[in-house]
């Protein structure tokens, strides 16, 4: 086998298969060769090469967010390790495992005006559970430094040990520092960062390895629920007439049926879920907004809990952490293992357990349900609001609100859909979403920068096939994720262009000027035909409803190349129809 001749190189590469870190997103360099070297002349990695780092980031990201496993991205010095950022923010605030491997100029040739160098060490300090800046091996023993630190040198051999005693305490540093970062990256599922230094030359290689890097276990904590803090909670639990569960990102299959239906039974129990919760039950309440945005201040203060259970990522919906820091529940559990946000200002409890194992423990202690009117009150509000939403849906062109409504009607069964972020995803959240389907969405953060490489990344790990709705903005935002030879044939992107980001025309501020759609809408008139041209995607485009219909009948038939198929829209119309909307449904 071929190896780069470079030790640390090697120790890199071994670990990382020690740990069984599998997916290897290269961005091409001239610094991170002995990398890309090592990592594709291994059969046990999986490589892309991906030219774009913003790009190859999100594609990273994309895959660790399927398999959930650590998935590295790897990049020559400079300004390249930059380009990562956005993905690496996501993934620290949606607690994704990101590898993120820069090679970097030796010390002595960082802030001399050497090119192609940044100061790399700790470049993610405030987005990252754990950065490493590694040692430069010793070439020679020529390479031990001459300085008043270092004592004399009697002879060669002396000079010899010395050189060896000094690369030895290097590699020891170097495996301890990998070892930790990837160890990290597994147990805490988020971001880290390895910084390695390279001297030239880059490009050597050998048929043997010189280093036996030695691969150590992450230590893994259980930390038990206490008995105390859990029997205070079923003690208030008992007591409370009113318990709302609120449900943020979720993996799928996270939560056993026995539970969410020992949930769906309790009349004093109302459970929230958005889209991105991934959690299915006819008693519970999918779309949020639909709920809350035309409640009356009595109605409000009639749904207000007295406990708030929250597990999952972030929440997408703004109109319940208005309603939730307005009134304010008696007690806010969060449950989760790594941390808890207190995002409505009153949390009392973290229970640092995984949700499953919580309901394990929790719910067969619950001896008797609570009577209350509160599921049922809020039943029929939902019941009501959907006989209204389905009545409006009839009444209106075609716009942004009715080309969802038949999207989601219209996807095949098990399909990942990945949401794009801002209109999108807030669209989607109107409407009830296939039970089969599993949906993701970049909430981390909220970013519009790097939807469509994400999608691409789910779609290459996954058997089932893969669909990204997304805004105009954001899909042109992302363009260069398309320079991407991996893409699946199976891989289809609606994308919803209303010409400009059409969220700005519903948020308050001033319309139909100038400055409004220059700076904020961003007003244009692009398309994406060209681009699929030259990606060799197929291509089409409707701008009516029944032209929809038809169209996405043959968007999900098989073909010998992935697909996008472009929903032109109103703007003018969108932000009116989307505000009346809630009024109707009242």
């Amino acid at each position: 086998m071929i190896y780069p001749k470079i030790p640390l190189a090697q120790t890199v590469i071994e670990l990382f298969k020690a740990k069984g870190i599998k997916h290897i997103v290269i961005s091409p360099g001239s610094r991170n060769a002995p990398l890309t070297l090592g990592f594709t002349n291994n059969p046990y990695f999986k490589c892309y090469s991906i030219v774009d780092e913003r790009c190859a980031a999100f594609f990273a990201l994309g895959i660790a967010q399927q398999i959930q496993e650590p998935t590295a991205v790897v990049c020559t010095s400079g300004s390249a390790l930059l380009n990562y950022y956005p993905a690496v923010a996501e993934a620290f605030y949606s607690d994704i495992p990101l590898v993120v491997v820069s090679a970097d100029r030796p010390k002595h040739l960082i802030g001399i005006g050497d090119g192609q160098t940044i100061n790399q060490k700790n470049i993610f300090e405030n987005h990252i559970l754990y950065s490493v800046n590694l040692k430069l091996d010793l070439k020679d023993e020529k390479n031990i430094p001459a300085n008043e630190d270092l004592p004399m040198f009697k002879n060669l051999e002396d000079k010899f040990e010395r050189f060896l005693g000094l690369q030895k305490d290097i590699q020891t540093h170097n495996e301890e520092e990998i070892n930790e970062a990837l160890n990290f990256a597994l147990l805490k599922k988020g971001p880290v960062h390895i910084n390695i230094p390279f001297d030239e030359p880059l490009y050597v290689t050998v048929d043997k390895l010189k280093v036996t890097p030695k691969a150590t276990s992450p230590v893994v904590k259980n930390k038990p629920l206490e008995d105390y803090l859990l029997n205070t909670c079923l003690e208030d639990w008992n007591s409370a007439s009113k318990k709302m569960i609120l449900v943020g990102v979720n993996q799928p299959n996270q939560i056993d049926k026995k539970w969410l239906n020992e949930l769906a039974q309790d009349d004093s129990v109302v459970v929230f879920t958005e889209s991105t919760s991934n959690l299915n039950h006819d008693s519970f309440f999918p779309s949020i907004d639909q709920i809350i945005t035309p409640l009356t201040e009595e109605e409000k203060k009639a749904l207000q809990p007295e406990i708030l259970l929250t597990f999952g990522g972030l929440v997408v919906s703004k109109k319940i952490k208005v309603f939730l820091r307005k009134y304010q529940p008696k007690y806010h559990w969060h449950i989760d293992e790594k941390m808890a946000n207190d995002t409505y200002f009153c949390l009392s409890n973290h229970l640092e357990i995984a949700p499953n194992e919580f309901f394990k423990a929790f719910l067969p202690k619950i001896t008797h349900y609570v009577k209350s009117n509160y599921n049922p009150t809020w039943k029929a509000v939902k019941n009501h609001r959907l006989r209204k939403h389905a009545e409006y849906l009839k009444t209106i062109p075609f716009c942004d609100l009715k080309a969802f409504d038949i999207i989601l009607k219209n996807i095949p069964n098990n399909h990942n859909l990945q949401i794009g972020n801002s209109s999108a995803i807030r669209y989607t959240q109107l409407f009830n979403i296939n039970k089969t389907h599993k949906v993701f969405c970049n909430r981390g953060t909220s970013g519009i920068d790097g939807s469509t490489s994400t999608a691409i990344g789910c779609a290459v790990v996954n058997d089932k096939p893969t669909t990204l709705i997304t805004g105009d903005l954001s899909f042109l935002y992302d363009s260069n994720a398309l320079w991407n030879n991996y893409i699946p044939k199976s891989f289809r992107i609606i994308v919803i262009n209303n010409q400009g980001g059409g969220i700005f025309r519903i948020l308050p501020g001033h319309k139909n000027t100038k400055n409004f759609e220059t700076y904020f809408e961003a007003t244009h008139h692009y398309d994406a035909r060209h681009l699929c041209r030259m990606y060799d995607f197929t291509y089409k485009s409707v701008a009516k409803d029944k032209g929809l219909e038809y169209a996405l009948k043959d968007f999900f038939v098989e073909d010998d190349k992935p697909k996008l198929l472009e929903i032109f829209t109103p703007k003018d119309l969108n932000d009116e129809i989307l505000l009346n909307y809630f009024e109707f449904i009242k």
